[in-house]
């Protein structure tokens, strides 16, 4: 068992193209940008480890903690390359995860297409067992049941199974019944309950969730067993730390048992990453904005803190739409995700029409500027078309630029069709892409009730600088932080997470009737759970922090809000007291509350033990510098629409330059800041750039002015 905080700790991040290595030796931060390796996503953490290894001239067993991400448990859900799933439920709820909800993401296409279950109709079988709401066995569960299933599931050639009895969040036992049965009588199946996935009401949902986490569940195990393996053959001897969707992170045994949990785990270490520099720099309203090589996700940030979510959707049919992929009910942090990242394809459609993604070029063979075989013009060339890219510098000056080949695809595949100069063209991709993600970013904030136009916008990720001040614009957006290493920002954030779990629980309870003993109870037994799960990471308890929410609502109603419960004994009277702070966060997030009609009730509870893995926040890495004294090339300019002059310089040397108008592109090893013509670039006392929009600097100037001559 580890004891915190550590002193060398590294944080690895796979993506749909690259792979993000950050370590920290004390005050000291080291990174690698690798394109993944598809075939075996481990080769390119070793790669990356060993190569920061090397440069802060240590030794792989050097290394305290190791914190892993990674979309592969997405992945499989979305390729469908999981295990042969079956699913075991309650007579007459076969169909559930069929069936689905009354959602339509195309609400008047008469031919709609529903997300297809993981686990086919042939491989889902019912047993006559009974539970009601209250957890009240209705018909009991006989093993003679679940002997006769045994031939048609063998048949199938079931490899993991879904156990999901209706009303088992109240009444667990029937799950665990079958489970020792099927563990005795099979014992090579994994084996995944609802009641331990995901315990709450709503059965699409939890059966979706339990199936979501039986597929990917024996790849995921594999995995992780054979990067151990590969980690501890290459001299790291290190614990390994799982990030999870929640934002916190676990051990390998959590992971295993649960890795539906780290379906958005890289994604969650970027938003920590936003976070923690909104909270150094005291921003109270951010917007954190990561744009990979596959994917852009956005976020709401107040006061630190991301908007958490229990509900989340993945491998949605219609683009992004919601209510259009398999629900996972799970906590996780709650952002936007969509298919615009700088490998994203872009394409003429049917209608003669200029589009970008959702398909990525990935990393192999990734952008034609890649010179790896690429055929398909992506966002890269694009960027690379405009000059905002260096050819020359492309990861630290690793990846030599194929400037030919850039050309031909985009005249080939764009430019011909559309009868536009390549410029042009090029600028159309970025504009396409950034409105893509704009209009996401806006959607999102009208959905959480806030605006867009009072925030910072926080961009990393390799992607993301190169399209911050574009994005700015059609957000209204006027500061942007630049976080230093922004180009491997989840990879640090990883190193930035607390150790945490967070239990969630069905607790069905009206307010008027509020037993406090219960209460207490059932809280108590979640605290356990979930501390259960921290100390196998974290030795000891003194620095943990518990925090408690009920998920309420009005009698009646279908839907609730999150309120955050004071972490004391209840008593009786203070029944009364969870009513007012529901009714005080119902008022706030509708504008009026409705307590004169009815009641309060208490829907689900929620139990989150963190403890948080604190360290001084590294220096930022003296680099050398691409270029011996800042030079000039042309470059497109969004803000004024032309081709002009930019200043080119390293980022190192913004700290002596002080302050930089655009235009102006400001070098790094993983990433590159374009700045246009309307925002002027300083660093802070962190490192970290920060874009002003001109006009809100000379407003800001103005007004310090004229309260000095006052």
């Amino acid at each position: 068992m580890a004891t915190m905080p550590r002193l060398v700790r590294a944080g690895i991040d796979i993506g749909g193209t690259f792979t993000d290595v950050a370590l920290e030796v004390d005050t000291r931060r080291f990174t690698a940008k690798l394109l993944t390796t598809n075939d075996d996503p481990a080769d390119a953490c070793l790669v990356g480890l060993n190569r920061v290894v090397r440069e802060a001239a240590i030794q792989p067993k050097d290394i305290d903690v190791l914190v892993h991400g990674t979309t592969l448990a997405t992945n499989m859900i979305i390729e469908r390359k999981g295990a042969v799933t079956s699913m075991i439920t309650t007579e007459g709820f076969r169909d559930v995860v069929e069936i689905g909800t009354e959602g339509r993401p195309e609400q008047y296409d008469i031919n709609i297409i529903k997300p297809k279950p993981l686990v086919p109709r042939r491989r889902r079988f019912t047993v006559s067992e009974r539970i009601n709401c209250n957890g009240k066995v209705l018909r009991p569960l006989c093993n003679s049941m679940l002997e006769s299933l045994l031939p048609a599931l063998d048949s199938t050639e079931t490899e993991t199974l879904a156990i999901c009895f209706l009303h088992a969040y109240a009444y667990p036992a029937h799950e665990q019944q079958a489970r020792e049965f099927f563990a005795t009588r099979r014992p090579q199946w994994q084996i995944s309950l609802s009641s331990d996935i995901s315990p709450e009401f709503r059965e699409y949902e939890r059966f979706s969730t339990t199936c979501a986490n039986a597929y990917v569940q024996p790849k995921i195990s594999r995995y992780l067993g054979e990067l151990e393996y590969k980690l501890v053959n290459a001299g790291f001897s290190c614990e390994l730390l799982l990030m999870l969707s929640s934002g916190g992170l676990t051990d390998v045994k959590t992971a295993r048992t649960l890795p539906v949990r780290l379906v958005e785990s890289g994604p969650a270490g970027g938003v920590t990453f936003a976070c923690e520099t909104a909270s150094h720099l005291a921003i109270d309203k951010a917007i954190s904005f990561d744009m990979g090589g596959t994917t852009a996700k956005l976020s709401m940030i107040d006061n630190g803190r991301a908007q958490t979510s229990r509900r989340f959707e993945v491998a949605r049919v219609y683009r992004f739409r919601k209510d259009s992929g398999l629900p996972l009910r799970i906590p996780v942090i709650d952002m936007v995700e969509i298919g615009a990242g700088g490998g994203s394809i872009a394409f003429v459609d049917e209608l003669q029409r200029l589009s970008v993604g959702p398909d990525s070029a990935g990393s192999d063979p990734g952008p034609a500027c890649y010179g790896l075989g690429g055929k398909s013009p992506t966002v890269t060339d694009a960027n690379v078309a405009l000059g905002r890219i260096c050819p020359d510098c492309f990861g630290g000056g690793s990846m030599q630029l194929d400037i030919k080949a850039t050309s031909q695809v985009l005249d080939d595949h764009l430019c011909n069709s559309l009868g536009l100069t390549r410029t042009a063209t090029a600028y159309g991709v970025t504009e396409i892409v950034c409105e893509n993600m704009s209009s996401a970013a806006r959607v999102h904030a009208i959905e959480s009730g806030k605006n867009t136009n009072d925030r910072t916008l926080i961009a990393f990720g390799g992607a993301a600088p190169l399209h911050a001040c574009q994005m700015a614009d059609k957000l209204n957006i006027d500061r942007i932080i630049i976080p230093t290493n922004a180009g491997v920002g989840s990879a640090i954030g990883f190193l930035q997470a607390p150790v945490a779990f967070k239990v969630v629980r069905t607790y069905l309870r009206q307010l008027d009737n509020f037993d406090a003993n219960e209460c207490n109870v059932v809280l108590q037994q979640m605290e356990m759970q979930a501390l259960e799960h921290v100390t196998r990471v974290v030795e000891s308890s003194a620095n943990l922090e518990t925090s408690r929410t009920a998920y309420m609502r009005y009698c009646g109603q279908g839907h609730e809000i999150a309120i955050e419960l004071p972490n004391i004994e209840f008593s009786e009277v203070d029944g009364r007291t969870i009513q007012s702070l529901f009714e005080t966060a119902y008022a706030k997030s509708y504008g009026r509350s409705i307590g004169n009609v009815a009641g309060g009730e208490i829907v689900s509870l929620a139990v989150n033990v963190s403890n948080k893995l604190t360290s001084d926040l590294p220096a930022s890495r003296s680099e050398a510098a691409l270029c011996v004294k800042p030079t000039f090339r042309k470059v497109f300019d969004s803000a004024s629409q032309k081709i002009v002059e930019f200043a080119i310089f390293p980022r190192e040397t913004l700290q002596t330059i002080g302050t930089a108008a655009g235009p102006a592109i400001i070098l790094e090893h993983d990433t590159s800041t374009v700045v246009s013509s309307c925002f002027e670039a300083r660093t802070l006392a962190q490192g970290e750039i920060e874009l002003q929009r001109i006009a809100a600097v000379g407003a800001k100037n103005d007004k310090a002015q004229s309260n000095a001559r006052a």
